[in-house]
């Protein structure tokens, strides 16, 4: 089927539309944070790259403490109604932050229980949208549904970054952060309209503990799986210290502020656009060993600001992880649909993002105070090599490398599909 005839498919399912639209008005909303937060937080009285470091911790813990929760109530509940609520706490954090840069009454402690309560959002949203996609399309419609949500999350991405770079420079990050919150709950309203889907949950009956037992059984049985997760627990430690604190120093010291930060993560986004068309007409036999090979332009944004390069180039560099990292979501995100049971999807979704994610605080934290100690250069340039890394350790192993698409044809001469792992009930995370 052509990129055209699986477009005409997709939009004359009004679910899948639904879902795409919601998504799109999230995605928008969350563009506006990382340049509102960090300048907002950073032009405080007293704010500066500790204050950010904390602030960003805060939002990320409880999104890694409570995944595994969301992942459990994803499978036992409707997805739709966790996917609104979801929502609904991104509004309510987002926007209380944003009413605390307004009125300048801003203590870092409610200010942090804010973040808290937008990452608590996060973890239940990411479960049941991995979970909730095989519901609305067939299989053979994974990667092309897949590929128009990344889309929609790309434009999102790029005109929010735009409009939330013109709201900070000329009224603020508070300004900004408000529109956010008023985003998310649009988007909450979005997936009411969702239809009540029951049939691939794994039911109430059993109990909490046992379904999350189960769910590491299936994502356990995965090696492809759990080396890729624990891949990027340590990729995302760098990215979240380079990108959340020590990026943004940089953008402040040396390239423009605000303004040039905005500019240098539009360009991922443009790369994200880039890469998401490019995932609607290619279907590599080898998804994780290509998704794989693409998280190493993760290496060239730190690397390029740690030695001072020039706005254009880092531009550049981060439209290249554009790329990579969309063409990765869209590859991981297919093949752990069409390899993990629907029942379990959430579950194994949950365990991948606690597994990604757990780190990234800690590579918050650590980032204000190694810019204290060794000054912003330096730590930026070890979090480069930390991506190439591992990048190289995940190539080590032979499910990453070998790992065949479901739906790919078959060749003679290529190394035969692995088989599927046991159901869990017999004897989970990505990006």
């Amino acid at each position: 089927m052509s990129p055209s005839q699986q477009a005409t498919t997709l939009l004359a399912n009004r679910p899948f539309v639904m879902l795409l639209a919601g998504r799109t008005t999230s995605m928008l909303g969350m563009a506006f944070s990382p340049v509102a937060l960090a300048f907002g937080l950073l032009q405080l009285p007293d704010g500066g790259p500790a204050t950010l470091s904390i602030v960003l911790a805060a939002q990320t813990l409880p999104m890694v403490v409570f995944m595994l929760v969301g992942g459990v109530i994803a499978d036992r509940y409707p997805r739709r109604l966790v996917l609104l609520t979801g929502e609904l706490l991104a509004a309510l954090g987002w926007g209380a932050i944003g009413v605390m840069l307004l009125t300048g009454f801003a203590p870092i402690a409610l200010l942090s229980l804010a973040a808290a309560i937008a990452g608590m959002s996060s973890a239940l949203i990411y479960p049941a949208l991995s979970g909730i996609i095989p519901d609305l399309v067939s299989e053979d419609m994974l990667q092309p549904a897949n590929s128009w949500l990344a889309m929609g999350a790309s434009v999102a991405r790029l005109a929010g970054l735009v409009a939330a770079g013109a709201v900070v420079v000329w009224l603020g990050g508070g300004w900004a952060m408000v529109t956010a919150g008023s985003l998310f709950a649009l988007s909450g309203l979005l997936m009411m309209r969702l239809p009540r889907l029951t049939g691939t949950l794994a039911g109430a009956e059993d109990h909490p503990i046992r379904q999350l037992v189960e769910g590491w059984g299936e994502f356990k049985s995965r090696q492809w799986l759990w080396v890729c997760v624990v891949q990027w627990s340590v990729l995302i430690l760098a990215l979240q210290a380079a990108h959340g604190v020590l990026g943004p120093v940089v953008a402040e010291q040396e390239l423009g502020g605000a303004a040039a930060w905005t500019v240098i993560l539009a360009g991922e986004a443009v790369g994200a656009m880039i890469g998401v068309a490019i995932s609607l007409a290619w279907h590599p036999q080898r998804p994780i060993l290509v998704g794989t090979l693409l998280t190493g332009t993760a290496a060239l944004p730190p690397i390029l600001l740690a030695v001072s390069a020039p706005l254009w180039m880092v531009t550049g560099a981060m439209g290249l992880q554009g790329i990579g990292f969309e063409l990765f979501g869209v590859l991981w995100l297919t093949t752990m649909q069409n390899e993990v049971p629907p029942e379990a999807l959430s579950r194994v979704a949950s365990y991948d993002a606690l597994g990604s994610l757990m780190l990234g605080p800690v590579g918050l934290l650590l980032a204000g105070p190694a810019t204290l100690a060794f000054g912003v250069h330096l730590p930026l340039l070890v979090t480069g090599l930390l991506a190439l890394g591992t990048m190289s350790f995940a190539l080590a192993f032979p499910e990453v490398r070998q790992l065949r698409s479901r739906l790919a044809p078959a060749a003679s001469d290529e190394i035969a599909p692995l088989p599927s792992a046991p159901l869990a009930t017999d004897p989970l995370v990505a990006d």
